[in-house]
């Protein structure tokens, strides 16, 4: 299948490992131009050398701080600059601290705001004019199953990435007239960085060892395994691409079944 890639100028954020840079990674293995950010320099660096090495030179490294607004809005005037344009958008930032509703204060819940969704209208409202002129676009928000079902001690991200699916499901409906579809993947337990240190909380607690959390995450799987980051990319990838073109507002899950519920 041609996913009608080849040439499209994608922007994708958190990409300097993990969930971000493996969409990004596989957009440009199917011919598309990444802009891809992160704050860490030398790691954003890495994952743009990495992508290069695999697709002759399809990626951009840009150092950003995606919960603040003039970090976003530098990104975006650099793609720009490089290369003319956006088509295609990954909103996607690490994930806030884990803990109870609670235990957080009026700070730590701003935070979370500003990481999780202000950073998804600052890029948005940055992006869609080049998509309107560009004859349309897709975006897709990384988001979490938390939104579909709420787990332990991720109050921050329960309640943020929430929020998160409304806005989207708002913007597709307020973008189909221009052709801009909008939709969220929802990463169920996909080895990362961040779910090893999910993980090892969780086997704190438990009183048990990393390797004991892991075997008892993956047994609650119906495919019986952690999904891959490149699970992920795949699923991003085809849903930025052409091949997807009747699907927006829609929240697809790369989860392994993990959800049980109907919708």
């Amino acid at each position: 299948m041609d996913l009608g890639l080849t040439n499209k100028i994608a922007m994708v954020g958190g990409a300097s490992k993990g969930l971000g840079f493996a969409v990004a990674r596989a957009l440009a293995a199917e011919g598309a131009h990444v802009s891809i950010a992160a704050r860490d320099e030398d790691a954003i660096e890495r994952a743009a050398a990495t992508i290069n090495a695999g697709t002759g030179g399809r990626a951009l490294a840009v150092v950003a701080d995606l919960s603040k607004a003039d970090a976003i809005t530098r990104w975006h005037a650099a793609t720009i600059d490089r290369f003319g344009g956006v088509d295609l958008l990954f909103a996607n930032t690490g994930g806030p601290p884990a803990g109870t509703a609670l235990s957080f204060d009026d700070m730590a819940w701003h935070g979370a705001f500003e990481l999780l969704l202000l950073s998804v209208i600052r890029t948005v409202r940055l992006v869609v004019p080049s998509m309107r002129e560009r004859g349309g676009g897709a975006i897709l928000v990384g988001t979490s199953s938390t939104v579909k079902e709420p787990f332990p001690n991720l109050a921050l991200s329960n309640v943020m990435r929430a929020g998160v699916t409304s806005l989207v499901k708002t913007l597709s409906l307020e973008l189909a007239p221009d052709q801009i579809r909008v939709n969220t993947l929802l990463p169920g337990r996909i080895s990362t960085d961040r779910l090893a240190h999910l993980d090892e909380i969780h086997a704190a607690k438990a009183g048990i060892n990393l390797a004991e959390q892991q075997k008892r995450g993956a047994a609650a799987i119906p495919l019986g395994r952690y999904g891959t980051p490149d699970d992920f990319g795949r699923a991003g990838a085809f849903l930025l691409s052409d091949a997807a073109s009747y699907i927006t507002g829609a929240a697809v899950q790369v989860d392994g079944g993990l959800i049980k519920g109907l919708l």
